[in-house]
């Protein structure tokens, strides 16, 4: 089944926002990584010494859904904005509807990072659509808590 979640995007405070969002809502998060957590041998993967500690990616599962979020880092820290600075999350149950998805839905848009297998084993991609809303797609090749 296709579910689609939020996905926030911060400049270097995503760990105190969800802090405060764990408060409100109760719970535990599902999963937090950080950029230290990234295979360090990959040259597309370096991740300066100053956000090492920072959020890679969080899962916090509320009800039937689950807010996710980052702390944007280098020069992807540049584009953030409040206000643009979420994404729609799409995970779906296989590889090829994830690729029809993104297809479909990049079409006339910018692809920010082609579909692919990434190191945290998900089949992922992600782009602004030809009406400026930002996409994430998702296919846990490997399902596992998030």
């Amino acid at each position: 089944m296709t579910t689609i979640n939020t996905y926030l995007t911060f400049k270097g405070n995503c760990e105190a926002a969800f802090d405060f969002y764990k408060q409100a809502f109760g719970g535990e998060f599902a999963h937090v990584g950080r950029f230290k957590d990234m295979p360090q041998n990959d040259p597309n993967c370096q991740v300066d010494q100053s956000e090492q500690n920072k959020i890679m990616h969080i899962s916090y599962p509320i009800g039937d859904t689950v807010l996710m979020g980052s702390d944007a880092g280098g020069e992807w820290a540049k584009g953030v904005t409040v206000g643009n600075n979420f994404s729609v999350s799409v995970n779906t149950d296989s590889q090829q509807e994830a690729d029809r998805l993104f297809d479909m839905l990049s079409e006339n848009g910018k692809i920010t990072m082609p579909m692919n297998k990434t190191f945290w084993g998900s089949y992922f991609g992600m782009f602004t659509d030809q009406f400026g809303i930002q996409w994430m797609i998702t296919f846990d090749v490997n399902p596992k808590s998030k």
